[in-house]
């Protein structure tokens, strides 16, 4: 009889000694398991994080320069030859970056209509490349560019 009691005491310790041991097994899989959903949450998030800036500096850009133009170089289209253009932004970003300069150095405000360059918006045309409203229009918007990225010390 004590052999049957004591197998029996045996298999009940046995028993509760496995359903321990098979719940500590599951309980650290299970906090594996969420150790892993919070590195994936952990890097889902820093994506999502990095995404919102990029459209966040994206947006800052186009508000700062407007929308693309036809080469997405965030001038607009105005018209006229492709040399009349480049040469039309080439001399208004370089004007307007020196008169930028000189506003920011002098602490003078923020005002680049006010410079009789940007007024004129005629350096280096010439009847050769085509219409000058199209090439003052071209070196206004260009001068106001490079005027800010004077002005801000870029």
């Amino acid at each position: 009889m004590r052999s049957i009691d004591l197998k029996g005491t045996m298999g009940k310790v046995f028993l509760g000694l496995f359903l321990l041991f098979g719940i500590s097994v599951m309980s650290s899989t299970a906090v594996q398991a969420q150790w892993q959903d919070n590195r994936d949450r952990d890097r889902y998030d820093r994506r999502d994080r990095d995404r919102d800036q990029n459209q966040d500096r994206q947006r800052d850009r186009n508000r700062r320069w407007g929308r693309p133009g036809r080469n997405n170089d965030g001038y607009g289209n105005y018209g006229g030859s492709y040399e009349l253009r480049q040469t039309a932004l080439n001399a208004g970003f370089n004007e307007g970056t020196k008169a930028g300069r000189d506003d920011s150095r002098s602490r003078r405000r923020y005002d680049p209509s006010s410079k009789s360059e940007y007024r004129k918006g005629t350096k280096d045309y010439n009847s050769r490349l085509g219409d000058r409203y199209i090439y003052q229009q071209y070196f206004r918007e260009a001068f106001e560019h490079g005027y800010a990225d004077g002005y801000n010390g870029y």
